[in-house]
């Protein structure tokens, strides 16, 4: 019982260490978005206050902060819809296909995956240069598949495999089509695994820097990553506009871990257990 009661409180007390660790960053990073600046710049405090909202104010209305959100917005939600829709229809046809060499290409998207992205990003802008696509949304946004669409693929790979046929069999005995059975049954069964991978897709989109930094020139076409670290100048260093546009970024990830949390961690468990 005293082994047990203390195995609990060394637990209880690395888990209580590890989520102050993870979590006070952001705390400090919105807390610091929210300072005045003499509290900001010449006191070192903990405890919050006294707050200001100049900061984001100075942000939205003296920057290309709107601007540059647009433009994640719109680069973070098609990648998403694209990975989407490739990652299942890949993973759908090597498994429900006999596709010679189909593990092979599963694993060769994986394995492309395992490249840092600097060493993809150089030899594509040469590509996309010379396709007319160098300083455009829509370059950065099939930069940003080579990223998504590997991961997506694999994950939503173990889910389909596992996944007995009989269910599709027994719904095109009901009536169903192909596409009717793979609509009705597959995809609803497949709910955990396909938030996990819009999550994570949406994920490394929105926070890219690599690829969009060297994918975009103009002030117009840059993302949010992009255009909060050109805020970094040699002498003039806005730290509480750096805090509050940090903060913003963070936003929708948090909004979006929160609505679909039970989701997301039903599929990691589900994909760290198949395939």
């Amino acid at each position: 019982m005293t082994r047990s009661l203390s195995a609990r409180i060394g637990l209880a007390a690395a888990a209580v260490v590890i989520s102050v660790y993870s979590a006070f960053p952001i705390y400090w990073m919105v807390v610091s978005s929210l300072r005045e600046p003499t509290s900001l710049l010449h006191k070192i405090s903990l405890a919050p206050g006294p707050f200001t909202l100049e900061y984001y104010s100075n942000l939205l209305e003296l920057t290309d902060y709107p601007a540059h959100f647009v433009n994640s917005v719109i680069v973070a939600v098609v990648t998403v819809v694209a990975t989407m829709i490739f990652s299942i229809m890949i993973a759908y046809a090597v498994t429900r296909h006999r596709i010679r060499g189909k593990k092979l290409i599963v694993g060769a998207m994986l394995y492309a995956y395992m490249f840092p992205p600097l060493l993809i990003a150089i030899p594509m802008f040469a590509i996309f240069a010379k396709l007319g696509l160098s300083d455009s949304l829509t370059g950065l946004i099939a930069s940003h598949l080579t990223l998504t669409l590997p991961l997506g693929v694999w994950f939503l790979w173990g889910f389909f495999k596992n996944m007995p046929f009989e269910l599709e069999e027994a719904a095109m005995v009901d009536g169903c089509t192909r596409l009717g059975a793979f609509l009705r049954v597959v995809l609803p069964l497949s709910l955990p695994g396909l938030i996990t991978v819009a999550i994570f897709s949406f994920l490394l989109s929105w926070t890219d820097y690599t690829f969009a930094l060297i994918m975009i020139g103009s002030d117009a076409n840059k993302t949010l990553p992009v255009g909060l670290a050109s805020m970094v100048g040699s002498f003039d260093l806005r730290w509480g506009e750096i805090m509050a546009g940090s903060t913003l970024i963070a936003l929708p990830l948090f909004g979006a871990f929160a609505l679909l949390s039970q989701y997301f961690i039903q599929g990691l468990g589900a994909g760290a257990v198949k395939g």
